[in-house]
Formats: structure tokens, C-alpha cells, sequence
């Protein structure tokens, strides 16, 4: 299991950091990955497989490809799928799900590929070991994936399981919540790291901090706490799976933990208008272990003064339209929610939320770096601020952009250095 080929999907926008984060966690050089859209490849062993499920706070998942080669009709598809060893992978005791994805592919129907796939394997463990896995689609042990493009298939086997944002310690929802993914995303594009080069701790400030996804994300990276140490992964269900193995890849994970120093006061900010969010926010701090580095307030974002005498970096990803419509009923209360917000000041008139939260920053906030993802690329002109940089993400099907403002007292137009912690590499 050392010569295997890994492929780490991810949100579009995300490859640039993702292979950082490889690199990072595995050591392979980065002339060695092969970064393409949404996501990033490298050859790996299994012992680096499971590095990334712990530790990447990007990658959706860590996916092994088992096959790929040309095809032409279904039945091509089926004997992609009918050459892989299965029978080294999993027993028939576990129950399958065969996801297929395609992009330009000439067959008329996914569902039936997705079905030769599943067939294809089934024959081959009934040959093998004489008895058919059980399908699964709630709840499987075993999850395969399929790729069609317009003239190759690949065959994945999925070692992570449950999406990678799914970290474990969210509990309390808000409405259209971020994943964390995205927030780490969020994070890594700011540069931030949570401490400044003579490693002073860097004030990090959430003003609409929902159930605290970007905050506690944040503390994590701060606290260089594996994002994946409080879940359970598909590939402990996989007969490569040795325990001894991820037993000391976790406790080097806890070994590597950066505790607070003590006497050392929170440096993760966090409010939010609505203050049941803000409880939400405490109890998911504590399921992930991190509460010692934050404080969270409840208020409105238009009326809160910095939280740190020493300015630092403002993240934060407030309540937009298309991000609400998506939420169904659910977002309908988050609109609510988003028009309190922007009507809290002047006496509750309806007034521009962005206008006055732009006027708000530039009279209190200077010095401040202050990020705000988007998809309204008309923002910074609503805000009557020159961004010093924007940099492309996507929420889900939502393209939308992360901009840097950065603020001086009274004007519109700031001074361009690196954040708090260095300049980070242009996207």
C-alpha cells in the first residue's frame, strides 16, 4: 500500500491552498502534485492516506483511484470496475454505495453506469470470497466513486466517509451554516495563523459569527488541533486498516498540539445580532475543545467596537440572498434575521447594512485588515471601499468572492501590507 494514487477533491478556488496543505501534511514536494480544478493528486502510501484524513482542513475527501482507462459503452464501465481487486479491500461482510459523477460523458444514463459499477463489483467478490456485499445508501461501509469524462473512467475507493467538513463538534446549527471547509478556506487565504513572528497571539474578530464555523476553525489553526481527531473514518472498516498504525498517527497529532501559553487571554472574537446563535456558537466551541482561546458576545455588528486594543484581521460571511434562498424555509428565517441586522441602527429604518457597517469600520477600525466573502462583486463600490484583494471561492454552487479592505481611519483607501501574519501567496 505504498505506491497508491490519491486524489483530494475540493471546493473550486481551494486548489492553490489545498496543495499547500498536501505538501504540509505529507512532505511530497510540490513539484510532485498535480493540482487541477477542484481538487488535487499526488502518489502516496496508505500511512500518508490516513495523514490526510486527520489533519486536512480543505480537502472534502481523500479518495484512492484504483482505475482508469478508456471507455465507450457501459459495459466498458463495468470491466474498469470488474479488473479491480476488491477482494483486498473489503470483505462482502460490508455494505456499498457507488456514487458516479461525469463531466461530458457520451452515455445517456448515470444511473445505469453507476449500476454496471455496482454490479461489476458484486461479481467480482462473489467470485472471490462467494458472497455479494449489500447495498447501503443511507449508512454504507464501503462508499466507491466513479468519474466519466468524454473518453476516460476512473474507479475511486473512498477512505474518509462522512464529507471531511464534518469534523465532529457541530452540533448547533444556524441557518445556511458554512462548512468548515470553506471557513478554513476562508482562513487560509488571509495568511492568518494566529500568532505574529516573535509569536505574539494575532486578534482574529467574527462580526456575524452565526454558530461559530470560521471562529473555531480558526482557534483550531491557532492551536494546531487535527480538524479530524474527534471523528471515525471509512478506512478503519478497510482491511488495509492496521490500528496500531492511525494509533500513532494520532497521538502524534496530540503531541504536535499547541496549547495556550499560560496567563494567555482569548484572541478569537466573535458576536452575532442574534444572541441564540451566540450559545450556539459557545456549545460547538466546547465540543471541539477550544473555548480557552475565544470570546463571544452578542450584538450588532454596527455597534460593536474592537475587541483588541491591538488590530488584527475581521472574517466574516453574512447572510446574502442566494446563500439564504438555497436554505428553504430555514433561510427564510436567516433573511429575517439579516434584515434585523440591517435595520438595528437608525432607530430601525431600512437602511444599507453595508453602507453603515463600511462607515462603522473606517471610524473605529483602523488599522484592521477586514475580509468579507461575497457574491455580489459590487460590494466594495456599495461600500465605497477600494479592496486590496479578492480572491475567488465558492459556497456550494455559489461563486462568490473573498475581499481584503484595508482600513484607515476616515478614508476609504488604506495602506496595502500583508496582514498580521505575512503576506499570503496571490491565489
Amino acid at each position: 500500500m505504498n505506491a497508491l494514487t490519491l486524489f483530494l477533491p475540493c471546493a473550486a478556488g481551494v486548489e492553490t491552498y489545498l496543495a499547500d496543505e498536501v505538501q504540509r501534511i505529507t512532505g511530497v514536494p510540490a513539484g510532485e502534485l498535480r493540482v487541477g480544478r477542484a481538487g488535487v493528486e499526488l502518489a502516496g502510501s496508505w500511512r500518508q492516506a490516513q495523514q490526510l484524513n486527520l489533519h486536512s482542513r480543505l480537502a472534502q475527501r481523500v479518495l484512492v483511484r484504483l482505475a482508469r482507462q478508456p471507455y465507450r459503452s457501459e459495459q466498458d464501465v463495468y470491466g474498469a470496475a470488474a479488473g479491480v481487486a476488491w477482494e483486498i479491500w473489503f470483505t462482502p461482510q460490508r455494505t456499498l454505495k457507488v456514487e458516479i459523477t461525469a463531466q461530458h460523458s457520451p452515455l445517456k444514463s448515470l444511473n445505469f453506469a453507476a449500476l454496471r459499477v455496482k454490479d461489476a463489483i458484486c461479481d467480482r467478490l462473489r467470485d472471490k470470497r462467494g458472497e455479494r456485499p449489500s447495498v447501503d445508501t443511507a449508512r454504507p461501509d464501503v462508499r466507491v466513486f466513479a468519474h466519466l469524462t468524454h473518453e476516460d473512467v476512473s474507479v475511486y475507493i473512498d477512505t474518509s466517509g462522512e464529507p471531511l467538513f464534518k469534523r465532529g463538534w457541530r452540533e448547533d446549527k444556524g441557518d445556511a451554516p458554512l462548512k468548515e471547509t470553506l471557513a478554513a478556506a476562508m482562513i487560509a487565504a488571509t495568511g492568518w495563523t494566529g500568532w505574529d513572528e516573535q509569536g505574539r497571539p494575532v486578534p482574529l474578530y467574527d462580526p456575524c459569527c452565526g454558530s461559530g464555523t470560521v471562529l473555531i476553525e480558526a482557534a483550531q489553526v491557532a492551536l494546531n488541533l487535527a480538524p479530524g481527531r474527534l471523528r471515525r473514518f471509512a478506512f478503519e472498516k478497510l482491511l488495509p486498516h492496521q490500528p496500531h498504525v492511525w494509533q500513532a498517527l494520532k497521538q502524534e497529532a496530540q503531541a504536535a498540539e499547541r496549547p495556550l501559553p499560560p496567563g494567555t487571554a482569548p484572541f478569537i472574537f466573535g458576536s452575532d445580532v442574534a444572541f441564540r446563535m451566540v450559545d450556539f456558537a459557545r456549545r460547538n466551541a466546547e465540543r471541539a475543545g477550544v473555548m480557552a482561546a475565544l470570546e463571544l458576545r452578542g450584538g450588532d455588528a454596527l455597534q460593536r467596537l474592537p475587541p483588541s486594543p491591538t488590530p488584527g484581521v475581521m472574517l466574516l460571511n453574512p447572510p446574502y440572498g442566494e446563500r439564504i434562498a438555497a436554505a428553504g424555509v430555514a433561510g427564510q428565517r436567516a433573511a429575517t434575521r439579516a434584515r434585523e441586522t440591517a435595520q438595528f441602527a437608525e432607530g430601525g429604518e431600512n437602511t444599507d447594512f453595508f453602507a453603515q457597517l463600511a462607515t462603522h469600520w473606517k471610524k473605529h477600525y483602523a488599522g484592521w485588515s477586514a475580509w468579507l466573502l461575497t457574491p455580489d462583486l459590487k460590494l466594495p463600490s456599495q461600500m465605497r471601499f477600494k479592496e486590496s484583494r479578492r480572491v475567488p471561492l465558492w459556497n456550494g454552487p455559489i461563486e462568490c468572492r473573498l475581499f481584503r479592505f484595508d482600513l484607515m481611519a476616515g478614508s476609504a483607501r488604506g495602506p496595502k501590507p500583508g496582514p498580521a501574519t505575512g503576506t499570503p501567496p496571490a491565489p
